[in-house]
C-alpha cells in the first residue's frame, strides 16, 4: 500500500517532500481506484480496518511518541494521551458501523392508499463520496492528525484518504502513515485507502484534482479560506469542511462572580494557558464586570514552549497588534523564560467593542485572552450583536441557573457551536453527541461537526433507491 509520494532525496527521512505532478498523480489514482472498494465494503470490514489501524498505533507508541517530542515540544504526557485519543477515536467509530448505529436507513414500502397518491417503494440510505483530502492541524501531531478524526471518519464512511501532512511535524507524519497503512493492508482494506502528501503546493494541486471530492481542514482562517475558495472555485465544486479561527467567549455573570470567584479564577487560568494556550478552544474573550478584581483573583499564570517558532513568531506578532488597537490596552503580563511565551492579559471595554465589533473575533493563538468589562448584560448583549460565529460560547454563572444565566445561554447559542455552563470549553471529548463546529469564522459548513460520530456525515451522501429488487439492495436498505 503506497503512502506517500516519493521524497526528493529518498535517503534522507526527514527531508521535505516535494513531489512531482507524476507522483501526486500516482497517489490521487491510487486513492481513486480504492474508493470502490471502499465505499462496498461492509460496515464490519471497515470497522475491521479501524480497529486494525488502532491496535497498530498503540503498539508503536515507544516510536511514535518520541518522534512527536521531539517535532512538537509537546510534553511525553501531553502526547501519550493524545495517542490514546487517536485510537480511542477509532474503536469508537468501529463499535458504531459494527453496530449499526452510524447507518441512517429510512424506508417507505409501498402504499396504494397514501394521501397524495400511490406511494414506490423507496429505501434511502447513505454512500461514500469518494477520495478525500485530509490537511492535517499543527497543535494535535496525532488527534487531528494523519489517523485523526477527519481521517478516521471519512474511512468510516467508505472513502480513501490522501493526507496532507503538517510541516510541524514531517518525520512523525511519515511514520504514523506507514505504521496505519501496513495496518490497513494486513487487514484486508484495498490498497490506496491512506496515503501521504506534503508540500503546499500539492496540498493546493490536489484541492483542485476532479478525483478528490471532499477536503477536511483544521487550521488557520486566511488558509482554511484560500482552500476553501479553491474547491468552490472547481469546475465540479466540492464540499470543503474546514475547522478555522476562534475566540470561544466566555461570560461571567454577576451571580456567577459572586458566588464562585475562586473556582472561575482557578479554572479560567488552567483553560487560558493548557497546551501554551494552542488550543482551537481556548477561551480567549472573557466578559467580566471587574476586569481588575479577575485579574487579581488570578493564581500565578505560565505557559509551556510554543509547537515552533513560526506559531511563537505569530503568537507574539498577533497579540501586539491586538494590543495596539484603540480602547484595548495590557492588564497583565507574566513574562516567559526559557523560551517560553509570557502569559498575557489585555482588557477593553464593551463601549470599545460596539465601536469596533472585530475586537472579539480576532484570535490570538497563543496563552492570551482579552478581558471585555462590562456595566450591566445588556451591554454583553449589545457587544455581542456584531459577533460572528464560534466553536464555543461559556457561561460562567451562579451555583444554579438564574434569569442572567438562561439568556447568555440563550444569547450564545446563536453564536457557537457548543455551549456550555459553569465549565470550561477547553478538552473536546469524542462521543456520539459532540459537536465540534459552529458559524463562520468558526468552520465553513456550520451543520457538521469535526469531532464525534457525527463526522462522518461529512463525507457520504443519500441515495434513495425505489423499486429496487432485494438483492440489489445495499444489505441495511433489505428487510430483515
Amino acid at each position: 500500500m503506497s503512502t506517500t509520494a516519493p521524497r526528493t532525496s529518498p535517503t534522507d527521512p526527514a527531508s521535505p517532500v516535494s513531489p512531482t505532478a507524476e507522483a501526486l498523480d500516482t497517489v490521487l489514482a491510487g486513492a481513486a481506484a480504492a474508493a470502490g472498494a471502499a465505499r462496498t465494503a461492509r460496515p464490519a470490514d471497515r470497522a475491521r480496518w479501524l480497529t486494525a489501524a488502532a491496535d497498530a498505533l498503540d503498539a508503536a507508541a515507544e516510536r511514535l511518541v518520541p518522534v512527536a517530542q521531539r517535532e512538537s515540544r509537546l510534553p511525553e504526557a501531553r502526547l501519550s494521551g493524545e495517542l490514546r485519543r487517536t485510537t480511542f477515536q477509532c474503536r469508537l467509530f468501529a463499535e458504531r458501523l459494527a453496530s449499526g448505529a452510524l447507518d441512517d436507513v429510512r424506508v417507505d414500502h409501498a402504499d396504494a392508499d397514501w394521501p397524495m397518491g400511490a406511494r414506490p417503494d423507496i429505501r434511502r440510505t447513505m454512500v461514500a463520496l469518494g477520495p478525500v483530502l485530509v490537511f492535517a492541524a499543527s497543535n494535535f501531531p496525532f488527534a487531528f492528525s494523519v489517523m485523526g478524526g477527519d481521517t478516521v471518519s471519512a474511512m468510516a464512511a467508505g472513502c480513501p484518504v490522501v493526507v496532507k501532512a503538517h510541516p510541524g511535524h514531517p518525520e512523525l507524519s511519515r511514520l504514523t502513515a506507514a505504521v496505519a497503512a501496513d495496518a490497513l493492508a494486513s487487514a484486508g482494506a484495498p490498497a490506496g485507502l491512506l496515503q501521504l502528501i506534503e508540500g503546499e503546493r500539492t496540498g493546493a494541486d490536489a484541492v483542485r484534482d476532479h478525483r478528490i471530492k471532499a477536503v477536511g481542514f483544521t487550521g488557520s482562517t486566511r488558509g482554511g479560506r484560500q482552500l476553501f475558495d479553491l474547491a468552490a472555485g472547481r469546475p465540479d465544486p466540492i464540499p470543503f469542511y474546514g475547522e478555522l479561527g476562534s475566540t470561544n467567549p466566555v461570560v461571567v455573570t454577576p451571580a456567577g462572580w459572586a458566588e464562585r470567584t475562586a473556582d472561575i479564577a482557578a479554572g479560567f487560568a488552567a483553560s487560558c494557558t493548557l497546551g501554551s494556550g494552542q488550543f482551537c478552544t481556548q477561551p480567549g474573550v472573557v466578559f467580566v464586570p471587574d476586569a481588575d478584581a479577575f485579574v487579581a483573583a488570578l493564581p500565578p499564570l505560565g505557559a509551556g514552549p510554543m509547537l515552533n517558532e513560526v506559531i511563537g513568531a505569530g503568537y507574539a506578532t498577533a497579540l501586539d497588534a491586538l494590543a495596539a488597537r484603540d480602547g484595548v490596552d495590557v492588564a497583565l503580563r507574566t513574562a516567559g523564560s526559557d523560551g517560553h511565551p509570557d502569559v498575557v492579559l489585555l482588557r477593553t471595554t464593551t463601549d470599545a467593542v460596539r465601536t469596533d465589533p472585530s475586537l472579539i473575533s480576532t484570535e490570538v493563538f497563543g496563552p492570551a485572552s482579552l478581558l471585555v468589562e462590562y456595566g450591566s448584560l445588556a451591554d454583553v448583549a449589545a457587544a455581542l450583536a456584531g459577533f460572528e460565529g464560534t466553536l464555543t460560547g461559556t457561561v460562567q454563572g451562579g451555583a444554579a441557573l438564574d434569569d442572567d444565566g438562561r439568556r447568555m445561554l440563550e444569547l450564545l447559542a446563536g453564536h457557537a457551536g457548543r455551549v456550555i455552563w459553569n465549565e470550561w470549553p477547553t478538552g473536546v471529548t469524542v462521543s456520539d453527541a459532540q459537536q465540534h463546529g459552529g458559524p463562520w469564522p468558526a468552520s465553513t459548513a456550520p451543520t457538521t461537526t469535526s469531532v464525534g460520530t457525527a463526522a462522518i456525515d461529512r463525507f457520504r451522501r443519500p441515495v434513495a433507491f425505489q423499486n429496487v429488487p432485494t438483492p440489489a439492495l445495499p444489505p441495511e436498505l433489505r428487510d430483515r
